[in-house]
């Protein structure tokens, strides 16, 4: 499994380098993007970790997350500056893990994976959650109002807690 390579590196004391993906990487990914930056922060590992988020479209490429994503993340202490960006080939590369929010980017990512071993970083994030085990995925919050908001974003901090608990288990 993908998580006991990560593993590894970690205790090689080689960075890590995670890469969040959703559609427009205006919403659910920025927001993982942040979460697992303050996560990493807060458990004194930063230094350790290569936190980025991009989008399977490009349309929103320059822009900063969709203002209600970032109002809600503000709320929790989260500001989400990061910038709009489409995924490139070379991010099978550059990560080490590649996390979808759903099945649909699940699918297209591991389509896009230029070899079967670049299509096994790819992992869904519902696959991290565990106070949240009916989700089965962190749905599009883009069209669902202020409480498509929160919800996305309980599932992304339970998702990025597990994955980096995982990451750091001894």
């Amino acid at each position: 499994m993908i998580i006991e390579d990560i593993k590894k590196r970690v205790e090689k004391g080689e960075k890590v380098k995670i890469l969040f993906v959703c559609l427009g990487n205006i919403c659910r990914s920025p927001a993982a993007h942040g979460v697992m930056e303050r996560l990493v922060k807060e458990q004194g590992v930063a230094d350790q970790f290569e936190i980025d988020s991009a989008g399977l479209y490009g349309g929103h490429a320059g822009d900063l997350p969709d203002s209600r994503m970032r109002a809600h993340a503000r709320r929790r202490g989260l500001e989400l500056t990061h910038r709009s960006r489409k995924v490139r080939e070379s991010d099978f590369d550059r990560f080490d893990i590649i996390v979808a929010m759903d099945d649909s980017n699940y699918d297209q990512l591991r389509a896009m994976a230029p070899t079967p071993e670049d299509e096994k970083k790819v992992v869904k994030m519902a696959d991290f959650f565990t106070q949240h085990p009916w989700a089965d995925c962190v749905p599009d919050p883009y069209y669902d109002g202020a409480q498509g908001f929160e919800n996305a974003l309980d599932l992304i901090e339970d998702g990025c807690f597990t994955l980096l608990k995982q990451v750091l288990a001894k």
